[in-house]
């Protein structure tokens, strides 16, 4: 175990992106997992493998993956990991002041916006279409999403 937990160290001191990429990806798999076993309890022979990949896929690329925005030089690198480096460099130090002023900024300005992004790329991976994506949006925000999302996305 121990020699494992330093492969990890090492892959994530050469290729942090990367191993970023495969961290998100295996989580949002294995909790899909769990969702469909615990949650929904489907069971072994009911349990929908093309939506676990699809949330790992979605792990890889969106959420520890590199994504591409704007123009094809401007990569943004894992999207959530990228955050918390802008909000170390926003906020100093390690206090816990500094720790619930992260916390609140995370939470007022980052997840509003990133929620919205997910549940857009999970819906379009999916297959819907912008209109039943945004109705279905609406659906698990209420009936004021951008209220719900913030007014700074």
């Amino acid at each position: 175990m121990a020699a494992l937990w330093r492969g990890c160290g090492r892959v994530l001191a050469r290729r942090p992106g990367a191993a970023q990429a495969l961290t998100a990806g295996a989580l949002m798999g294995a909790g899909d997992v769990i969702a469909q076993q615990l949650v929904e309890q489907r069971g072994l022979r009911g349990h929908h493998c093309p939506r676990t990949l699809k949330m790992m896929a979605i792990g890889f690329c969106f959420v520890g993956g590199q994504m591409l925005l704007l123009t094809p030089w401007l990569l943004q690198g894992p999207v959530v990991g990228n955050w918390y480096r802008i909000l170390d460099r926003l906020i100093l130090g390690n206090t816990k002041v500094v720790a619930v002023k992260k916390m609140v900024l995370d939470q007022g300005a980052f997840a509003p916006c990133f929620l919205g992004c997910f549940l857009g790329v999970t819906g379009a991976v999916n297959g819907l279409s912008v209109q039943d994506n945004w109705s279905k949006i609406r659906q698990a925000l209420g009936p004021r999403p951008l209220a719900a999302l913030g007014a700074q996305c």
